[in-house]
């Protein structure tokens, strides 16, 4: 098992930045490429940035790409997403997950473990 704690969202105006973080605790954390995902009122959930368990190969939604950094720290078991430049359609509830072992995947449905999800709204 994997426990994942989301933190970070919040309020802010267009054009500003937060940072996300998601700390893991249970299995080895290193074991599981990991993944942002989101999901805005009445829309389905969609993949934001994904990472695989060492950082080296990672993958951005063309919405976020240039704007959104994610980045990982293995032994702090944290996983990061860091937002610039951000829009009122990146408005959302924001989770992190974890897939059990292979490589990053773009499908939620690959991932077995899932934080609480924090809420980021911008505001225009």
């Amino acid at each position: 098992q994997v426990q994942l704690v989301d933190t970070g969202g919040g309020l802010v105006q267009a054009g500003g930045s937060l940072r996300l973080s998601c700390a893991a605790s249970g299995r080895t954390f290193s074991n599981y490429p990991m993944g942002w995902f989101r999901q805005a009122p009445g829309k389905e959930r969609e993949y934001v940035a994904v990472i695989n368990w060492n950082g080296s190969s990672r993958n951005y939604a063309d919405s976020v790409k240039g704007r959104f950094t994610i980045s990982r720290d293995n032994a702090k078991n944290t996983v990061y997403l860091q937002m610039n430049s951000l829009k009122p359609e990146d408005t959302a509830v924001y989770y992190c997950a974890a897939k059990y072992g292979g490589s990053w995947a773009i499908d939620s449905r690959e991932y077995d473990y899932w934080g609480q999800g924090t809420q980021v709204t911008v505001s225009s």
